[in-house]
């Protein structure tokens, strides 16, 4: 009895280091920046997303509405509690290539910060590349 509970005590010792040896030799390099929206425009192919670079120029982003609704989405909206929140952009990389993003908007269309696109603007130039997203921060 004495040897089980000797061999139990020395298997709960050293068990959390074989453990932590592991997780580190498996651990992934994900980041994400995240950086406030101006406006969000609604448009016939996605969404087009304005928001502030850390220099405090505004870029313009498409996110096609695929992105939402396919079962491994690139992308996600969650929508704001009421209040004074602004909406925001986080966008997540996964060993330097882009993963996936994360709009945060507020519920109701007619927050300042929606729009929508007048009819017959082109909007093509924001939607380019369907696979991959150009962010620049």
């Amino acid at each position: 009895m004495k040897k089980l509970i000797l061999v139990l005590i020395f298997a709960a010792v050293i068990s959390p280091v074989f453990a932590q040896t592991i997780s580190e030799h498996n651990k992934s390099k994900m980041y994400y920046l995240n950086v406030p929206v101006e406006k969000i425009y609604l448009s016939l192919p996605g969404y087009i997303v304005q928001y502030r670079k850390n220099d405090s120029n505004i870029k313009t982003i498409g996110i096609p509405y695929n992105w939402f609704t396919d079962a491994a989405g690139k992308a996600e909206m969650l929508l704001l509690p009421p209040g004074k929140n602004w909406p925001t952009l986080s966008v997540f990389f996964l060993d330097g290539e882009f993963s996936h993003l994360r709009l945060y908007v507020h519920k109701s269309k007619g927050h300042q910060t929606w729009g929508i696109v007048p009819q017959g603007a082109d909007v093509s130039k924001n939607f380019q590349d369907a696979d991959n997203i150009k962010f620049e921060f």
